[in-house]
């Protein structure tokens, strides 16, 4: 059985600068009902994609979208193996693989709360006071819950943050863009894109309400409407991920920042499930000491234990000594 301290004993024992790394786990600390895979996968509209495509889910035991994406991803190049004349089934198991990953954009805009008044107050000062814990602050999340918190600025306690976005250089817009020669001030880092980033050719876009009066959520729902997709890593590889993000300037731009981070490093809610491999690559030659991790409920748990035999391994790689520490997720009371 590991360990595990509070959040308030993580503080205290953590080295020089503190940054944390949000996972899934922190949007679920606020809104289960809409963020549990469970929960995507029941509010996922399927019509348009093969009956296949629904039924795989069932075949996996998942309701995980991006274990369904690898598979299918990877069912696609054995095919080619095994079936070197059936090349319309290897295309089959792609389309259906991309439908997925466009359904899980739709879902998560669908679903995802309307307003940032539809969070009370005192769940938005909660999550501030945990956010002001940390100099750096990475997410592989894809929905608004960070960003509203955020820019909840008539909350206490104050919060310096800087996600890189700037207003266009040709006077006023419906958007602002993300500035690559204004990085180094930048400390907000989505390493997955999310809901609000517009890929918009020679530039990044990020959605904003005070520009247009229009709500984020309708923002992104009325783009998707008419064909634009946000920057999304949905991959279901690790290295399909990794790919992704070395091909966009400011998603690499945020993957380099974390590699590089010293001090002691904080991860709230991520899963450490085999997407996540690239992330544990950057722990295995990273310059942070020490760590700590979130463990939610019970120690023992099959989903804890996994984390807890997912760091281990990672240790073992290591060249340079890494001091690792799990800390209860329910203590630090994200969102009150």
């Amino acid at each position: 059985m590991p360990e595990v301290i509070t959040f308030t004993q993580a503080l205290e024992r953590a080295a020089g600068k503190r940054h944390v790394l949000l996972g899934n786990g922190f949007s679920r600390a606020c809104q289960d009902d809409i963020f549990s895979y469970d929960a995507l996968f029941d509010r996922a509209n399927f019509e348009g994609l093969s009956i296949a495509a629904r039924s795989a889910f069932g075949a996996l035991n998942t309701t995980d979208f991006e274990v369904l994406i690898r598979a299918l991803k990877q069912a696609a190049l054995l095919t080619t193996v095994y079936l070197e004349n059936d090349q319309e089934l290897a295309q089959r198991l792609k389309a259906d693989a991309d439908g997925l990953r466009e359904l899980l954009v739709r879902t998560i805009a669908s679903s995802h709360p309307d307003r940032p008044a539809g969070i009370s107050n005192e769940k938005y000062e909660a999550c501030r006071a945990f956010l002001s814990n940390f100099k750096g602050i990475y997410t592989v999340n894809y929905d608004l819950l960070l960003y509203w918190a955020l820019m909840q600025e008539e909350l206490a306690p104050n919060i310096e943050f800087d996600d890189g976005f700037r207003k266009p250089d040709d006077g006023p817009a419906d958007y602002v863009t993300w500035d690559v020669q204004k990085t180094d001030e930048q400390n907000v880092f989505y390493l997955h894109g999310g809901l609000h980033l517009f890929d918009a050719g020679p530039e990044l876009q990020k959605f904003t309400w005070c520009n247009t009066g229009i709500a984020l959520i309708d923002q992104i729902r009325q783009g998707l409407e008419t064909g634009r997709y946000p920057l999304f890593v949905a991959e279901g590889s690790a290295d399909s991920k990794l790919d992704r993000i070395q091909h966009s300037g400011f998603l690499n731009r945020a993957y380099r920042s974390f590699a590089a981070i010293g001090g002691s490093l904080f991860i709230f809610g991520l899963s450490f499930s085999n997407s996540d491999e690239h992330i544990l690559r950057l722990l295995d030659r990273g310059k942070i000491k020490p760590a700590f991790i979130s463990l939610h409920g019970n120690p023992n748990s099959a989903g804890n234990m996994r984390i807890v035999e997912r760091i281990q391994v990672m240790l073992a790689r290591r060249k340079r000594p890494l001091a690792i520490e799990f800390f209860d997720a329910d203590s630090a009371k994200v969102w009150g």
